[in-house]
């Protein structure tokens, strides 16, 4: 089975979107590349970066890329995971950069990618209205970065409970 150019694993938190996707890009040819965009501020989030570099071995190369996502897909080659965009919308709108310009680079490298990527996002749209605007922009730009990501993808996966439901 050949692999679709793009694809989007959606779902909320613990809902099973990073081992999918891992299982996904594991189904190609190794090497795989795995761009991470978290950053490690605090115990919790070392635990949970932790747990993921447990499920990958020497097969795996990863990429640090909290902001500069685009350069770093560009220069990847093969099979690539991105885990995840949300963490790297967190990064580009605490650092106050600029999101428009940030999510064209995006789609350029995505249109330009050299092998199948697959990348998980949260879809943070199914609650209840935030009570701050900090966390009601970060909530419409995620709904906007998932909208355009989603509009590129061949395949487009919401995960629910651990279960993948093909939405596209």
């Amino acid at each position: 089975m050949i692999a679709p150019r793009l694809t989007f694993v959606l779902g909320g938190a613990r809902s099973g979107k990073s081992r999918y996707a891992e299982e996904l890009v594991a189904a190609e040819p190794a090497p795989w590349c795995y761009i991470a965009t978290a950053q490690a501020f605090d115990d919790e989030m070392r635990a949970r970066i932790a747990e993921h570099r447990s499920r990958r071995d020497a097969r795996w190369q990863t990429s640090e890329a909290p902001l500069g996502l685009p350069g770093a897909l560009a220069a990847a080659a093969g099979p690539v995971l991105v885990d995840c965009l949300t963490l790297w919308l967190t990064n580009l709108m605490l650092g106050e950069h600029p999101l428009a310009p940030a999510f064209d680079r995006l789609e350029a490298a995505i249109a330009a990618a050299s092998g199948p990527v697959v990348m998980v996002s949260n879809e943070v749209g199914l609650s209840i209205v935030p009570d701050n605007a900090l966390a009601r922009a970060f909530r419409d730009d995620q709904g906007r970065l998932n909208q355009r990501v989603a509009r590129l993808a061949d395949r487009v996966i919401f995960m629910v409970a651990g279960l993948p439901m093909v939405v596209k």
